[in-house]
């Protein structure tokens, strides 16, 4: 699928700002997945420098830097991106018992590393708690395969939480989301991370995008769409580092395909936050962002 993505991010400071410097992951990387065509940022006002890099879990990031007085900001990413539903990894991929690969990732001397164990621990929003093993285990009996475990999880969490835009913040825990029973797709993804880490088991944050269809007779709305994020989990393969991560989506109860876009991945929300920065000036700030997810066969001039 052909998709055109644009995601704009908008400031209205008050006081201005002197100064600021600029962390986003906002370019989409290309993987078997998905494939970039284009991409382009757009930051105003001019930065004095922007730089090009990767973090450390692979993420594509540009750092920018703004050393004049301003009172708004405005970045927009703009990409075109071919998915591919076939190069996703599918569920027949991973036969193992969920037992198999907690057992493969429990400490042991000697043991070879595996870049999938930084994703065990706990991360500033997923916590260690009991609640999220109890919560887990029904859905993790005895032998059954992992993937199997984690599509029932993934049920699970859909269907005891609901979705409501005004009970969370991007900076809600996951233990909170889970004793209130409601959240965002923030909230469900954390969740859903923290649940299998509690069975031993590596699991990550996806940020990325969505294409959404719109009602029946209506028409595709500019800047509606959002930001969405969904779980990966990891099964080892034969060898060293030779696993696959296995794409989950508990919000909407389904396996991502080409309707979807990866971001950014990382131990959860604050790994792979579109844009942070430290700033001095503009005690009080106003926040929009608007998104658009297409298919490119509806964009008039581009085919």
């Amino acid at each position: 699928m052909l998709l055109s993505l644009t995601h704009e991010t908008r400031y209205h400071y008050t006081p201005a700002v002197d100064n600021a410097d600029h962390v986003l992951r906002l370019s989409p990387p290309s993987s078997g997945a998905q494939t970039v065509l284009s991409h382009q940022l757009d930051i105003s006002p001019t930065p004095s420098q922007v730089r090009n890099m990767h973090d450390v879990y692979g993420n594509r990031c540009s750092f920018f830097s703004l050393q004049s007085s301003h009172d708004q900001l405005s970045v927009t990413s703009h990409s075109t991106v071919l998915t591919h539903a076939a190069a996703r990894p599918s569920a027949p991929g991973c036969q193992l018992a969920w037992e198999q690969v907690r057992d493969m990732f429990r400490y042991r001397a000697g043991a070879p590393y595996n870049t999938a164990w930084e994703f065990l621990f706990a991360s500033p929003y997923v916590p260690r708690d009991k609640a999220f093993a109890e919560f887990a285990s029904p859905s993790f009996a005895p032998g059954m395969p992992l993937l199997s475990a984690a599509a029932q999880l993934m049920t699970r969490i859909h269907q005891a939480m609901s979705y409501d835009g005004d009970s969370t913040d991007v900076n809600t825990p996951a233990l909170t989301a889970l004793q209130q029973r409601k959240g965002v797709c923030q909230d469900f993804a954390h969740i859903m991370v923290a649940c299998c880490r509690a069975m031993g088991l590596p699991a990550r944050y996806v940020s990325g995008y969505m294409l959404t269809q719109p009602a029946p007779g209506q028409p595709r709305l500019i800047g509606c769409d959002a930001s969405h994020a969904w779980a990966s989990v990891y099964c080892p393969g034969s060898g060293l580092d030779e696993g696959q991560w296995f794409d989950f989506d508990p919000t909407n109860n389904r396996i991502p395909g080409d309707d979807y876009i990866t971001l950014a991945t990382g131990r959860d929300f604050l790994d792979v936050s579109p844009l942070r920065g430290v700033i001095r000036g503009g005690a009080q700030h106003e926040l929009s962002v608007a998104v658009t997810v297409m298919p490119i066969e509806s964009i008039p001039n581009l085919v």
